[in-house]
């Protein structure tokens, strides 16, 4: 069978999740008819070189995601050679700002303040002045998603193209990412011969595989659970209200059981995954861990519930640092559909109920919308994240991403904002 190239082929679009723990790649077909992606190929690898969204060893990272890319590529019967990217890391900070720009102006002439029907152009222009915020030299901007459109003293307003006013005012939110570790994981991508379309911060692309359009008018917290990293995202009024990193994950539960047993972290994963419960009094205090000591001095035993109660403690410390953040969303309203929680770590047993416990909301598990053809491995909440990669050249509203499709694609873009916003200041 003649294998296809995914270049210059708009109908055909490729995600790569590049986390601490696992790599994933998926390959999709545009559904031109209903907008839904139908899965082609999809595949993962532990991660090698790579740790809290920071490059560690180039050259097994770069392995990595060949290997992962050649297994999707496979299965799909395609050639990959561009490819959207999910980013993570401490090093990324989101801001909500606001713009404003007077409509009498034609070809940028000041004319008569009288009104005039908005056109995209104004739009463009409007968020491009959002963007020109001053930022450290080392910062590039990697998302700005408009949330609301102001014309005159009408709020809220979602899509002002054809409407009249004399005045248009745009609130957006800005999410920047560290200058370095963007350029250095394009450059491994692009080490492997792949054009690279598009950085999505990692729970904006896990929220668009995962909730539902009720969800984010009425107001949802989506919590990505990565290894190292939990990445959340609220959304209320079907805008972005905050978005943030929180520098801890799955893998300090991990870290927890191999330090209390002192057994290896391979070990204490194993133990984690058979037999801890988040919410302890759910677990057994009559069945017994055997487990082998680090230094090979013998074999100790461990309760279920035992280990369940230090995984709960630890939950419920990232559980604080999660409701600090959506308090920063600053929403006066509670947020109606509480909590969708994806990522590897939303597989913890009794996850949800400890979640409803203390956070006093309603909580499910995210796993992909609008992807056909889904096996079940991509259903699961490990593989939120690379879906919505799949899925973002057709839903984005990331007025970044309009313009790197306008500007030249990826670098050129950055260049040209960078230009921008030191003109500015």
């Amino acid at each position: 069978m003649k294998i296809i190239a995914n270049k210059n082929n708009n109908h055909i679009t490729v995600g790569i999740d590049i986390g601490s723990s696992n790599t994933r790649c998926s390959i999709g077909q545009v559904n031109t008819s209903n907008t839904k992606i139908k899965l082609l190929g999809v595949a993962t690898t532990p991660s090698k070189g790579i740790k809290n969204g920071i490059i560690t060893d180039r050259d097994k990272l770069i392995e990595t995601i060949e290997k992962v890319l050649t297994d999707a590529e496979i299965m799909a019967n395609i050639k990959v050679t561009s490819a959207y990217l999910s980013i993570t890391g401490e090093h990324i900070r989101s801001i909500n700002t606001q713009a404003a720009i007077a409509l009498n102006r034609v070809n940028g002439t000041p004319g008569n303040i009288t009104e005039r029907p908005i056109d995209q152009t104004d739009l463009f222009q409007v968020l491009d002045l959002a963007q020109a915020v001053s930022l450290p030299v080392d910062k590039d901007i990697l998302h700005t998603i408009p949330q609301d459109y102001v014309i005159d003293t009408l709020d809220e307003i979602k899509n002002p193209v054809g409407m009249m006013g004399r005045r248009l005012e745009a609130k957006v939110h800005l999410v920047t990412a560290a200058s370095t570790a963007i350029n250095n994981l394009v450059s491994s991508v692009e080490e492997l011969g792949i054009s690279v379309s598009g950085l999505v911060f990692q729970p904006i692309a896990s929220a668009l595989a995962t909730l539902e359009d009720d969800e984010m008018d009425l107001g949802v917290t989506l919590v990505d659970f990565g290894a190292n990293t939990t990445n959340i995202a609220v959304y209320y009024g079907s805008s972005l209200r905050h978005s943030a990193t929180i520098p801890i994950g799955s893998a300090s539960i991990t870290n927890d059981i191999a330090v209390m047993l002192q057994i290896s972290v391979s070990e204490a994963e194993k133990i984690k995954i058979n037999y801890a419960s988040a919410l302890s009094k759910m677990s057994s205090d009559k069945l017994e861990i055997k487990y082998q000591l680090n230094n090979k001095s013998g074999e100790k035993n461990i309760t279920e519930k035992e280990v369940s109660q230090y995984v709960e403690a630890r939950m419920q410390e990232i559980f604080q640092m999660i409701i600090r953040e959506i308090s920063r969303a600053d929403i006066k309203d509670p947020l109606t559909y509480g909590i969708v929680m994806t990522g590897g770590g939303a597989e913890l047993r009794n996850l949800i109920s400890l979640a409803e416990n203390c956070l006093n909301v309603k909580v499910r598990k995210g796993t992909a919308l609008k992807i056909e053809g889904s096996q079940e491995l991509a259903n699961s909440t490990h593989f939120a994240t690379v879906m919505g990669l799949l899925l973002w050249p057709v839903f984005s509203t990331d007025h970044v991403q309009l313009n790197m499709q306008s500007h030249g694609g990826f670098k050129n873009f950055f260049k040209k904002i960078r230009h921008t916003i030191e003109d500015m200041f």
